[in-house]
């Protein structure tokens, strides 16, 4: 096992903004209003600004119980759980214990991919930005055990790649999975236990877990399903993710306990009582572009660094990620030059377009970030020549079909193979935006406010592909 002393570019402090006071009765009118026009059944948020947290909640955790939402309340939050296992791979390097640019093969011998120049190249880096064109969606029931990540990463052995290694960014839970593997190697314990040990703890996270059993200990919120522009009702059952999910995809928490790892990452990797868990240059490390985004859309991003997710609004930079669950999604958001950072956790309903709605005001007020608008076609949209998207793209458990349907371009997404059940197959109209990028039609809250980003590209190795949900499916089938 190799290991080394890693070493950063200093971290750049950037003049910070004057103060602007927080109007605690506003938002929180704002917060009330926007959650029951957009019915999302409840929602907690969390505003970093002055060096202050700001919590509040609106609406009920259970639409059966109607228990109230508290700003105690915990959820889940889905995919923001990576910035946790990224962050623990940071400090593991921070201490010596890994070398970000050694092959993952190094520190795991069981680890194997479909391709053999793959599993010997692929980096923790490249893990870590999601560049290593191991694919999103294995989902594998391990067990409840201790070694279900263990068993998990032998289980994704000859799992499709999306992708070759380096040629592009393809969205991978799988990834995250193999480093919270790392993690229990290099600490000897659960990747469960390690975050406990080296986060929740010396941050002070009091309402962060890992487990549904010691959630039950905590104002739960409910997982809620349903049609658009109606309430949700409650979900038939609060998580069905697998224990071996955790690194990728399961962190419970608070509002008030995502703002606070935020906080430590603005400042410099230090805890409110001083207590380091960062270097400066890790810190800045994770939130240098690795490599740019051809789907600015899906969750916003405009490139990807170590673990965060990096925007550009009009010049001004942040980084922050999404997460969702069943029926539960979550945003993160920062702006470094302003000091603040604004969570939003909800459990179902119109939870992207609340989103949208809330942050938009909140960061203009906050941080003078215009974020972009919602996603949809212009209004006189291009002419294109679509017959060069024409066919079938393929990835792990998902088979996408792009074909001209009444003369108008159309795609079906389909779930196979381990995933069959996951959904229904989606069956998207396509409206163009430019000759690559076109907004589909029916595909429901996860993908944006109202349109599904699909965006046709090709990568450096020549592939063609089709991007949708951030993830790489390459043309397998071209049309005649």
């Amino acid at each position: 096992m190799r290991k080394k002393s890693t070493t950063y570019a200093p971290l750049i402090v950037e003049d910070p903004m004057p103060e602007k006071k927080f109007d605690l009765a506003h938002w929180q009118a704002r917060f009330d209003a926007l959650r029951a026009r957009h019915h999302v059944p409840g929602a907690a948020l969390a505003v970093l600004v002055d060096g202050e947290i700001h919590e509040l909640a609106s609406g009920v955790l259970h639409a059966g119980t109607g228990v109230e939402v508290t700003t105690d309340s915990v959820f889940q939050s889905g995919s923001i759980a990576k910035i946790y296992t990224a962050t623990l791979i940071m400090r593991l390097a921070d201490e010596g214990q890994l070398d970000l640019d050694a092959p993952v093969k190094e520190l795991l011998p069981e680890f194997e991919t479909a391709d053999a120049e793959a599993t010997r190249t692929i980096t923790t880096r490249q893990l870590l930005s999601h560049t290593s064109g191991l694919t999103c969606d294995f989902t594998y029931d391990a067990g409840r055990g201790d070694d279900c990540l263990a068993r998990y990463v032998e289980a994704a052995e000859g799992v499709a790649m999306d992708c070759a290694p380096g040629t592009a960014i393809s969205y991978s839970s799988l990834g995250y999975n193999v480093l919270g593997r790392i993690v229990e190697v290099l600490t000897g314990t659960t990747w469960d236990r390690a975050l406990k040990d080296r986060l929740f703890e010396p941050l002070g996270l009091e309402r962060s877990m890992t487990l549904p059993e010691e959630a039950l200990s905590y104002r739960v919120a409910m997982s809620h399903l349903g049609e658009p522009g109606q309430y949700p009702e409650p979900a038939p059952a609060w998580d069905l993710m697998p224990r071996s999910a955790g690194p990728y995809g399961r962190v419970i928490v608070s509002a008030g306990d995502v703002a606070r790892l935020a906080q430590m990452h603005l400042d410099g990797g230090t805890a409110a009582d001083g207590t380091r868990i960062l270097s400066t240059g890790a810190v800045e490390e994770m939130r240098r572009r690795v490599v740019d985004v051809p789907d600015k859309w899906t969750v916003s991003s405009d490139g990807w660094g170590l673990g965060w997710t990096l925007y550009d609004w009009d010049g001004v930079t942040g980084y922050g990620h999404d997460g969702a669950a069943i029926g539960q999604y979550g945003y993160l958001r920062v702006v470094p030059h302003a000091g603040v950072a604004v969570v939003l956790l909800t459990n179902g309903g119109g939870a992207r377009e609340l989103y949208g709605a809330l942050f938009r005001e909140l960061l203009a007020a906050l941080a003078d970030v215009r974020m972009p608008d919602a996603f949809e076609p212009p209004a006189r949209p291009p002419v294109v020549d679509f017959s060069r998207h024409v066919g079938r793209y393929e990835r792990a458990g998902v088979v996408i079909t792009v074909s001209e349907r009444d003369g108008s371009p159309h795609l079906v997404y389909e779930f196979v193979d381990g995933m069959k059940d996951f959904s229904p197959a989606l069956e998207v109209d396509l409206h163009p935006v430019t000759q690559s990028v076109y907004a589909g039609t029916g595909a429901g809250p996860s993908f944006s406010e109202g349109y599904m980003p699909v965006v046709f590209a090709t990568l450096s190795d020549g592939t063609e592909c089709c991007y949708v949900g951030m993830r790489v499916a390459p043309k397998v089938i071209t049309a005649s």
